[in-house]
């Protein structure tokens, strides 16, 4: 029984990751969530040491994937509302246009509000690419943190247990 919760949690934690680069899922907490089930069903030290340090890696990835593109949007000029209006934009597009509406979406909706502020096409596109690449980062950072976690995981699961 051990062996398949390692492969169902094996495949959960892939899911999750797969479900940071497209946001369907809420990957990391899936990818934390199969972590916590695995350390469970393990029943060892080892298994919680492993959970604790995933939640470590991933909090810490939850944190940063916040501050360091909302600082860069800040220093480039780009206010809140408009990463906000772009992302009301993103959650209808995805219900409009199933899979890569929220990548349409979003763009589309900080472009208006960025031409709406500025009235300048230039300007607001400038400001709509800064958001896509600090979106970008984001995602990457999300992306790295769960990333390492399930490294460790992996590591556990090969190598200690």
């Amino acid at each position: 029984m051990e062996t398949g919760v390692t492969v169902l949690v094996g495949i959960a934690i892939f899911v999750g990751i797969v479900g940071i680069v497209v946001p369907i899922l809420p990957g990391a907490i899936l990818s934390l969530a199969a972590i916590l089930v695995w350390a469970i069903v393990e029943r060892s030290a080892i298994g919680w040491v492993v959970f604790a340090i995933a939640v470590v890696l991933i909090g810490a990835s939850q944190v940063v994937k916040y501050v360091v593109p909302e600082r860069r949007l800040r220093e480039a000029g780009v206010p809140r509302r408009s990463m906000i209006v772009g992302v009301l934009l993103g959650i209808v597009g995805f219900f409009v246009i199933p899979v890569v509406g929220m990548f349409v979406g979003f763009p589309i909706g900080v472009y208006l509000s960025e031409l709406q502020r500025q009235r300048d096409h230039a300007a607001a596109w400038t400001s709509t690419k800064h958001a896509l690449r600090q979106t970008g980062v984001s995602i990457l950072i999300e992306l790295v943190g769960t990333s390492l976690a399930a490294a460790v995981w992996l590591s556990a699961v090969l190598f200690i247990v």
